[in-house]
């Protein structure tokens, strides 16, 4: 399919340089996936899609547009190709816009094992998603459910550009997910677990997200409400990767262009401690956002954007780096339906060297966040608000649970003062371990 999928990329970039373009790439993207859930011991939902797109940029002198299709017939390719010249004519000139230089290309790239040739069958995930969540409202306590799911996905994207790139890959996704609820009338409380892999041998069990749902949703119930303090900050794995997500938004080179980041005056100052490292590596085995050339075909490195603590680079992709006077370093992100832009690949920061037990006992006092609701943050000034669930720590033990609060601070004064936990994994595109961030304010009672 990947190859049937080159050939139609270039065969409308023919139809399109034709058409009168002075440049053209196409971006093929072909999906099939496949996911069932079920709640309180019956199936509820059955679901395949399969699905072709087809996404086409085509380039006067510094003028360009996008369109996207998904037929496939000689007569609406024909077609597109022609609106998108049509389109590109009538738009003003981007002095930016262009494809990457030939030299940033990559001719040759790693397997990165990120294709399981097993598909599994309807009966099956919907076997796994009755499993998980017959474990998770087998345990006393949980009194009702929100369901359980799995799924499947397999999808191929190939690149082509008339100066000459041309490339595909092919991978799979499984993941199974879990939510229940647990207490009754006005007590309830509910939490969920859920686990997304390329490979179906590396999925945790259903009995181990079933089990892992129960366990957080009992230890949500009868929560506390505290009252307005300044305290330290725990960050549990499942959100501390939320913290770099902000890190990624103010370091894409979009953000930097546009001036609209904290952070775009403090490229090689020190913005967090010095024990910190930050790292982007596209070439991980079998990982989520791993990838073997972006979405403008460029080569993309491992990076490393905070070392020792140092902020040391943007994440470019061509346009954004014409803009900065900088190379792209192979982080352009791609849809069919629109041009580039830039975005990390798998994003980590790496594991500290205190536990969780040692960190919590260290600070005596906190509270340890596992939920986080809202979007009160602010990119252009780095103002941090957000609504907070999870547990009060007291002589540095986990103690009882706590919701209803408010976390708030600046994420410069937070990546100054946060510490990272032994715990790091890697189950998300974007992961961190357990962070401690000192001395912010929450607002309670």
């Amino acid at each position: 399919m990947s190859d049937a999928n080159l050939e139609l990329a270039q065969k409308i970039i023919d139809m399109t340089l034709k058409c009168g373009a002075d440049a053209a790439d196409a971006l093929v993207s072909d999906s099939a996936s496949l996911s069932i859930s079920a709640r309180n011991g019956h199936l509820e939902d059955s679901e395949r899609a399969e699905s072709r797109d087809l996404g086409l940029r085509a380039m006067i002198g510094q003028q360009q547009a996008f369109v996207s299709g998904t037929a496939i017939d000689d007569d609406a390719l024909q077609q597109l190709a022609q609106r998108a010249v049509d389109m590109a004519s009538a738009t003003p000139a981007d002095r930016f816009c262009g494809f990457a230089p030939q030299e940033l290309l990559a001719d040759s790239w790693p397997d990165l094992d990120l294709a399981d040739d097993y598909e599994p069958s309807a009966d099956e995930l919907r076997d796994m998603a009755l499993a998980c969540e017959a474990e998770a409202r087998s345990h006393a306590g949980i009194t009702n459910s929100e369901g359980a799911g799995a799924s499947w996905g397999r999808g191929t994207t190939a690149l082509a550009t008339s100066h000459g790139f041309a490339g595909s890959y092919t991978s799979t996704s499984f993941s199974m997910s879990c939510s229940a609820i647990g207490g009754t009338g006005d007590a309830m409380e509910g939490d969920y677990a859920s686990h997304s892999t390329r490979y179906m041998a590396d999925l945790d069990s259903p009995q181990a997200i079933g089990k892992r749902t129960a366990e957080r949703t009992l230890a949500r119930l009868n929560p506390r409400k505290m009252k307005s303090t300044k305290t330290h900050v725990v960050f549990d794995q499942r959100i501390s990767a939320s913290l770099l997500g902000h890190l990624a938004g103010a370091i894409s080179g979009t953000s930097i262009a546009r001036g609209t980041s904290f952070l775009r005056d403090d490229m090689g100052k020190q913005i967090m401690a010095e024990t910190i490292q930050v790292i982007d590596d596209p070439h991980i085995q079998r990982g989520l956002r791993s990838t073997a050339f972006d979405g403008e075909g460029v080569a993309p490195e491992k990076l490393t954007p905070v070392e020792n603590g140092v902020l040391t680079g943007w994440f470019l992709d061509s346009g954004t780096g014409r803009q900065l006077n900088l190379p792209s370093n192979g982080r352009a992100g791609r849809g069919t339906g629109g041009p580039p832009s830039p975005s990390p690949t798998n994003l980590y920061m790496a594991a500290g060297a205190r536990s969780v037990a040692d960190m919590l006992k260290d600070i005596g006092t906190g509270f340890y966040v596992t939920e986080l609701i809202g979007m009160g943050v602010n990119g252009v000034t780095g103002d941090y608000s957000r609504g907070a669930s999870g547990f009060w720590i007291e002589n540095g033990e986990i103690s009882f649970a706590v919701s209803e609060m408010t976390i708030a601070g600046n994420l410069r004064d937070m990546f100054m003062h946060m510490t990272p936990a032994d715990d790091l994994t890697f189950r998300r595109g974007v992961n961190a371990p357990t962070i401690l961030v000192e001395n912010m304010t929450l607002a309670g009672l």
